[in-house]
C-alpha cells in the first residue's frame, strides 16, 4: 500500500480542509482514517453517540466518491505508527488541548515517514496572531484587531486522489438517534439558513426565548465546517458582531496553545488560592436544574435536555456555579464539558475562566451575575423559562423570574408550590454576592471594610 493516510479527528469534512487536501493533491491514492481512541471514546455517551452519526455522514460522504472510512479502535499513538509504513506520508489537521498535543508530539516522534499537518479548525494557527513583542495576546480587544488584519495561512488546494474503500474495524453502531442532521451538507444548510438572518445576531444573540442565534458550534467542534468557510460564507453580509466570535474562539485556542496549564490552574494565580465550597447538594442542585432560580434552571434543564446551552444562559449559570454557590469552577467546566455536544475544550475552559475572573482578559472578581435581573433583561416574557421549567408556566411575567416573590393568592392561582412542585431558592443572592467577593478578596490578599 502507499499513497497518502489522513488521519481524521474533529475534521470531519472533505472540502475546505487543509489535510485532506494535501492528500488528495499529493497522491493518486488515499486513504481516510478514523481512530475511536478509549479515552475519548465512550459508548452510550451523548457527545460519543452524535459522533458516531457524524462518521457515519462523513463515511457516506466518501462512499459516494467511491471509497470508505477506515476505522481502527484503539491508541492512536500505536494504531497510527503501526500503519503509517505502508503509506508515503501522514496528514492531519493539529489541535490545542493539552491531550492532543502530547498525543500529536508522540506519533509524530514515532513515525517512519513525513507528517503534513496544519491547523484546520482555526481561522489563524497559534503563533501567527501576536503582541508587537512576539508575546501571545492575553487580552482579547488587540487580539482582535491583529487578528482581523492577519493574512490567512495558505492552505492546499484538493486534488481528485482515488480513496481507498476499506473500511477496518467498522463503526459501532449508535446507542441513540442523532439530535439534530449530522454531515458536512446539513452543516451548510445550517450555514446557508443563517446567514439569512445574521444581520439580527447584533440585537437578538442575548435573547434565550427568540432561540435565533446560529447553533454552528456543534458543526464546528466535529468540524464539518471550518471557521476560515463561516467568515467567507458570511463575508458579503452584515456579520462583523458574529465574525467576532470566531475570533474569541481563535483567542481561547491560542491562550490555551500557549498556557496549557490553563485547563485545570487560574491564569491568575492568586486565584487558585479562593476558598472554594464543599457543597455537593448545591452542586446537584444546579446540575439537576433545582436551584429555585428558574432562568438557572431553565439553562441546566436545556443542557440536559438537548446537549446544548444559549449563550448568555452559559455565562448566566455559570456565574450562579461559582459567585452565588462559590463553587470551584473547574466543576462546573467539567460538566459542561461532558454534557455539551459543542463541548470544545479551549473554550469551555476559556468562558468558565472568564465567567469566574480567573483568566485571561477576565471580568473583574466583583463583576456577579444576578440571575433575577438578568433573567427580567433577555427573557422579559418568560418564554424561555415557560419552555424548560413548565412548572412555573401559569405565572405571569412579572413574576416568573422570581417566584419566592409572588404573593400566597398568586402563587395558587398558578398551581405553584415552592418546596413542593418547584424549589425554593436555596441561596440568597445578595448574601452570596458579599461571601463571594469576601473569598476573593481574601485570595487576593485584600481586605474589604
Amino acid at each position: 500500500m502507499s499513497g497518502g493516510l489522513v488521519w481524521f479527528r474533529r475534521d470531519l469534512r472533505l472540502a475546505d480542509n487543509p489535510a485532506w487536501a494535501g492528500a488528495t493533491s499529493d497522491h493518486d491514492e488515499v486513504t481516510a482514517l478514523f481512530v475511536l481512541d478509549p479515552r475519548l471514546f465512550h459508548p452510550g455517551q451523548r457527545r460519543s453517540i452524535h459522533l458516531l452519526h457524524m462518521l457515519a455522514a462523513l463515511d457516506r460522504e466518501l462512499e459516494s466518491r467511491g471509497g470508505r472510512l477506515l476505522v481502527r479502535h484503539g491508541d492512536p499513538t500505536e494504531v497510527i505508527p503501526a500503519m503509517a509504513g505502508a503509506f508515503d506520508a501522514v496528514y492531519w489537521n493539529r489541535d490545542v488541548s493539552p491531550y492532543a498535543v502530547g498525543r500529536d508530539a508522540q506519533v509524530g516522534a514515532a513515525l517512519p515517514g513525513p507528517a503534513e499537518t496544519w491547523h484546520g479548525t482555526l481561522v489563524h494557527p497559534p503563533g501567527s496572531v501576536l503582541t508587537e513583542a512576539g508575546e501571545p495576546y492575553k487580552v482579547f480587544t488587540p487580539f482582535h484587531r491583529r487578528w482581523a488584519e492577519t493574512a490567512p495561512e495558505p492552505w492546499p488546494e484538493p486534488g481528485d486522489a482515488t480513496v481507498a474503500g476499506e473500511s477496518g474495524d467498522g463503526l459501532p453502531e449508535p446507542e441513540g438517534p442523532a439530535l439534530f442532521q449530522p454531515g458536512e451538507s446539513a452543516a451548510r444548510a445550517r450555514l446557508a439558513d443563517f446567514a439569512e438572518r445574521v444581520g439580527r445576531y447584533v440585537s437578538e444573540r442575548d435573547r434565550p426565548d427568540l432561540d435565533t442565534t446560529s447553533r454552528l458550534s456543534i458543526d464546528l467542534k466535529y468540524g464539518v465546517l471550518s471557521p476560515r468557510g463561516v467568515a467567507d460564507a458570511l463575508a458579503d453580509r452584515d456579520a462583523a458582531a458574529f465574525v467576532r466570535q470566531l475570533a474569541w474562539r481563535d483567542f481561547y485556542a491560542h491562550v490555551l496553545h500557549a498556557f496549557p496549564h490553563t485547563i485545570d490552574r487560574a491564569m491568575r494565580p492568586e486565584y487558585d488560592r479562593v476558598k472554594w465550597r464543599e457543597d455537593p447538594e448545591g452542586l446537584n442542585a444546579w446540575k439537576e436544574g433545582r436551584t429555585g432560580y428558574p432562568i438557572v434552571d431553565a439553562g441546566m434543564r436545556q443542557l440536559i435536555g438537548e446537549g446544548w446551552m444559549h449563550n448568555r444562559v452559559r455565562m448566566i449559570t455559570a456565574s450562579f456555579l461559582v459567585k452565588d454557590l462559590l463553587i470551584d469552577w473547574r466543576l462546573g467546566e467539567r460538566h459542561f464539558r461532558d454534557l455539551l455536544l459543542d463541548g470544545d475544550v479551549p473554550q469551555n475552559v476559556g468562558n468558565w475562566q472568564w465567567v469566574a475572573g480567573t483568566g485571561v482578559d477576565a471580568a473583574p472578581y466583583f463583576r456577579i451575575f444576578n440571575p433575577v435581573s438578568q433573567s427580567r433583561k433577555f427573557d422579559p416574557s418568560g418564554e424561555y423559562i415557560r419552555r424548560w421549567v413548565p412548572e412555573l408556566d401559569a405565572l405571569p411575567a412579572k413574576l416568573i423570574h422570581a417566584p419566592w416573590e409572588a404573593g400566597p393568592l398568586d402563587l395558587a392561582e398558578a398551581g405553584v408550590v415552592l418546596d413542593d412542585n418547584y424549589p425554593a431558592p436555596i441561596v440568597d443572592h445578595a448574601m452570596a454576592r458579599h461571601r463571594t467577593l469576601d473569598a476573593y478578596a481574601k485570595a487576593r490578599g485584600e481586605s474589604r471594610p
